[in-house]
């Protein structure tokens, strides 16, 4: 049966290594029989979460802020299988992905338990670094996330070694493992 396949594109890079990430891990879900749609979080208007904790009243627009994290909810509500893409910034993910999966706490806000909704969740990451160290921190960041949320980790592609914009265009085995990883989802 397909899946619906969330991708959270937090690069400001509009054709940046991570964009090419997507691209092959989009390919890779198609061919699979997914249903792929892709937020490119850089251009859209979504404020940070101001921890009010009084959304959850309304299924169809849960947060009481009002801006374009109202595409992404409906699309989340029905996702099984949520992305996170991002380049690594000071060994995280980057701001934007990272406000935006703070504002998904008002679908939480939905259930009478804050309990999240239950996902697959996969991450996609570009960085300068290509060390097992480099990434420990962000392993450590998404390991935590997941397990926490009770979300089922199906993998993580290290892209290493790109700093500039089409570094990962010459390192097609990084492209080939996002597309990959995308081909196993059923």
């Amino acid at each position: 049966m397909a899946k619906k396949i969330m991708i959270l594109n937090g690069s400001p890079r509009e054709n940046g290594n991570t964009k090419e990430l997507i691209k092959s891990f989009t390919k890779g879900a198609q061919i699979a029989g997914n249903e792929v749609i892709c937020f490119d979080l850089q251009k859209m208007d979504i404020h940070a979460c101001l921890g009010c904790c009084k959304g959850g009243k309304n299924p169809e627009s849960p947060c009481v802020q009002k801006d374009d994290m109202l595409q992404i909810y409906p699309v989340y509500q029905k996702a099984d299988v949520v992305v996170l893409a991002s380049p690594m910034y000071y060994w995280g993910i980057s701001g934007q992905l990272k406000c935006a999966f703070d504002r998904l706490f008002a679908v939480a806000e939905l259930d009478p338990n804050y309990a999240n909704p239950k996902k697959d969740c996969i991450l996609l990451m570009a960085a300068e670094g290509n060390t097992e160290s480099n990434f420990a921190p962000v392993r450590a960041f998404y390991e935590g996330l997941t397990s926490h949320l009770g979300w089922k980790n199906l993998g993580i592609v290290y892209a290493g070694g790109n700093m500039e914009i089409g570094d990962i265009l010459n390192k097609p085995e990084q492209l080939k493992q996002a597309e990959e990883l995308a081909k196993s989802i059923s």
